[in-house]
């Protein structure tokens, strides 16, 4: 039998149903939605989360197709999936929650006597994180931007997540965030691996759907939860990010794609008022990657426009 939150799902079964946060002003009860394949055979508990932006919706119907695809029998170990970590977050169709304006991506591991956000977050430490083995989080570049695709690694955690990152199948290996509060960083602190896998954004496209399932997939065949070896790339390429952020408001125009190799100085995106006159340049800082690019036109002085990948060096598997 297995267990995590409400449910418990004996050996061959699958279940769905929700851990508890809150209750909506109208009455309704508000938490994490669980999805649960519960193996036939001994292995690890493999959770997969999207949503945690409510804007970003490839990796959510990632999840829901693989849950729904994968069989029970003669998996080994349990796949957990949770489909919408931040319903608020999705009802509003945006980054933030709805209900008291978080980014959820930034608040682990939460406060259980907080704002609605906060007392997810502390939720999921809480009853999810020791429910589980490893831990992969679903993004793309969420309706403000596309993102290249990427595996974040957790800086000083490479030994425990680099084997479920190099899985993901991106040559991008980000070694990153230095910003803290995501899923990754309470899940790695109980030593579990955990990794935040980037790709697509802008709209929902079905490629950057398949682009995650393939990449679960993958790492459940590194884990050894079903049958066949995890295929691997020949090398991976190392990155840190540098945000580029506006210092003028106005109309945004990006010149790369992400995943575009640029050089030091080249001209990536400019921003022009309302009569079509330049008040910005953004160029790239070094040699290096375009990461990700603003898809919203509207700028503000301080918004994020681009991320530049500095090469670090090569992975060899």
């Amino acid at each position: 039998m297995y267990s995590i939150g409400p449910l418990t799902v004996a050996p061959g079964e699958r279940a769905q149903g929700l851990i508890p946060v809150g209750t909506s002003t109208y009455g309704m009860e508000l938490g994490i939605p669980l999805i649960v394949v519960n193996g036939t055979e001994d292995g690890p508990v493999l959770c997969v989360d999207a949503g945690v932006h409510g804007d970003e919706y490839d990796g959510q119907e990632a999840i829901r197709r693989v849950l729904a695809e994968i069989d029970p029998v003669g998996l080994r170990g349990t796949l957990v999936g949770i489909p919408c970590m931040n319903t608020p977050a999705f009802e509003a169709a945006a980054r933030t929650s709805g209900l008291d304006h978080l980014n959820l991506n930034r608040i682990f591991p939460g406060d259980a006597d907080g704002s609605y956000s906060l007392r997810l977050a502390a939720t999921f430490v809480e009853q999810v994180v020791p429910a589980i083995d490893a831990l992969v989080d679903l993004h793309t570049g969420g309706t403000f931007g596309e993102i290249a695709p990427l595996t974040i690694v957790q800086g000083g955690y490479e030994d425990l997540a680099t084997g479920i990152g190099l899985a993901a199948g991106h040559r991008l290996i980000w070694k990153g965030g230095k910003w803290g509060g995501t899923v990754r960083h309470p899940t790695l602190a109980a030593g579990k691996p955990a990794i935040t896998i980037e790709a697509g954004g802008g709209t929902y496209r079905e490629e950057n759907v398949q682009l995650h399932i393939d990449s679960v997939l993958n790492i459940m065949r590194q884990l050894n939860m079903t049958e066949g070896g995890a295929e691997l790339r020949d090398d991976y390429i190392a990155v840190s990010g540098t945000f580029a952020r506006s210092a003028a408001g106005g109309f945004f125009l990006g010149h790369a794609a992400p995943g575009e190799n640029c050089k030091e100085g080249d001209l990536i995106a400019h921003i022009v008022d309302h009569y079509g006159n330049t008040l910005e340049e953004v160029r790239a800082p070094q040699d290096g990657i375009v990461l990700w690019v603003r898809r919203i036109r509207t700028v503000r002085p301080g918004d994020e426009v681009v991320i530049f990948g500095e090469v670090q060096g090569e992975i060899k598997p």
